[in-house]
């Protein structure tokens, strides 16, 4: 049988964009081999710098380690921003295609053909996705593209404006995954908050959480990426008021001065959104995670301090932090810039030595938590989820107490807190 080698660049919504490419190329198996795969496939980031320049590194090394006579297949993010540019200089590359033909990847392979639909693809949940990474959890997608204005980001410009699926096609794809021993969902977009607008239902989201608390065989359920001007506070309380989505809230602010939310175009003040975010931390047992941009042009020092400070007192759960990259085709790119590089990476560094996540009040708490395997920091540890922490975004526990019993890799179990040591929570199964 051929071999498949895939790399999966980026967010969880590559991910699953590169799931679905996995479902239609069955007569492919798996390899984790790269120089022995017939068909080498780089499902590619665009967002930032960083990740522009891994995805060119990846598919140069791919290239360098392919064996004769395999293809090398380039799809996503950055294939579909710069279509022109990589086709002329990448060479190595057999196929390009970009985020609208993921659901025909086995037809370009077999022709051979380089393809760029103008529509991105969206999901319907019919499709056969293979599931990588977990026996318990998956992603799901709940729209492409984005309406929001923010100075900052290109991903409008590529993926274009929202198109959100139905409510029905998202419940029909958990049910699906339910039936294959799913249990653990996190749901995502670019803008989950505004799922359904652009169908001309605000109360999407709140219908999606009523409809899976319904569907039995759901035990935990995440929804990542939530934006400010968009979240309201019904959508707050129904996660909070909900048996089977956790009291988790995911919302990137990228800043709290009223002058910097307006350079970046945010859409919504200092004022509103720290009564947003106050109000999902009154919730009881309310985990707040958020995200901000550092050194976007027009930040002084004056807001950097009020960033940080604010940060500092409000006591997120867990905060990341990006320094700001310039990029082509948006409204930052054409800002005059005040700060170096250099300069951006000391103050990114100054946050984050101020923001070290305090683990030593967890000490004493107890959990239902995942036992996912053994830890890769030592073979006689066992590794663990919290079901209350985002999956593969929060950190891990670590147990080194199971009182000699048996342990199934994938099921809940109810763990306590002893320890904290270094960077990680150490606990031990409770059994009674």
């Amino acid at each position: 049988m051929k071999q498949l080698y895939l790399a999966s660049l980026g967010c969880t919504k590559n991910l699953i964009d590169s799931e679905v490419m996995l479902g239609k190329l069955k007569d492919y198996t798996v390899t984790q081999s790269p120089e022995n795969a017939d068909l080498l496939l780089v499902n590619t980031c665009g967002f930032i710098e960083s990740a522009k320049q891994e995805s060119i590194e990846t598919i140069l090394e791919l290239h360098d380690l392919r064996k004769e006579d395999s293809i090398l297949a380039v799809s996503g993010c950055l294939s579909e921003r710069y279509k022109q540019q990589l086709q002329e200089e990448l060479s190595e590359v057999d196929i390009f295609t970009g985020v609208g033909d993921y659901d025909r990847i086995d037809e370009l392979v077999k022709q051979k053909q380089n393809r760029f639909s103008e529509k991105v693809y969206l999901a319907d949940g019919i499709e056969d996705r293979v599931l990588t990474g977990s026996s318990y959890h998956a992603y799901i997608k709940l729209s492409e593209g984005c309406n929001q204005k923010c100075s900052f980001c290109a991903i409008p410009g590529f993926k274009g404006r929202l198109q959100s699926r139905s409510v029905q096609s998202v419940v029909e794809e958990v049910k699906r995954l339910v039936q294959q021993g799913i249990y653990d969902f996190s749901f995502v977009s670019q803008d989950s908050s505004s799922f359904g607008r652009d169908l001309g239902n605000k109360e999407a989201l709140i219908e999606l959480i009523h409809e899976v608390e319904k569907i039995e065989g759901v035990k935990s359920a995440h929804i990542l990426y939530l934006y400010p001007a968009t979240t309201t506070k019904a959508m707050i309380d129904a996660i909070a008021e909900s048996d089977t989505f956790q009291t988790y809230y995911d919302m990137p602010i990228q800043h709290v001065d009223d002058a910097m939310l307006k350079t970046m175009r945010r859409g919504l003040g200092e004022e509103r959104t720290m009564e947003l975010l106050s109000y999902m931390k009154s919730k009881p047992g309310a985990f707040v995670r958020t995200g901000v941009i550092v050194g976007h042009p027009g930040e002084d020092e004056r807001s950097f301090e009020k960033l940080q400070r604010y940060l500092r007192e409000f006591g997120f759960d867990r905060v990341s932090i990006f320094a700001y990259s310039d990029e082509e085709d948006t409204a930052a790119y054409e800002m005059e810039k005040t700060l170096s590089p250099e300069q951006i990476e000391m103050m990114t560094s100054r946050l984050e030595e101020t923001l070290q996540t305090d683990l030593e009040k967890l000490v004493g708490q107890s959990f239902d938590a995942v036992i996912e395997g053994y830890s890769s920091e030592h073979d006689l540890l066992l590794t663990a989820r919290p079901l209350h922490w985002a999956f593969e975004i929060d950190g891990e526990v670590l147990i080194n107490d199971t009182d000699d019993r048996d342990i199934e890799f994938g099921q809940i179990y109810k763990i306590h807190i002893t320890e904290v040591v270094g960077e990680y929570p150490v606990a031990k199964v409770v059994w009674s």
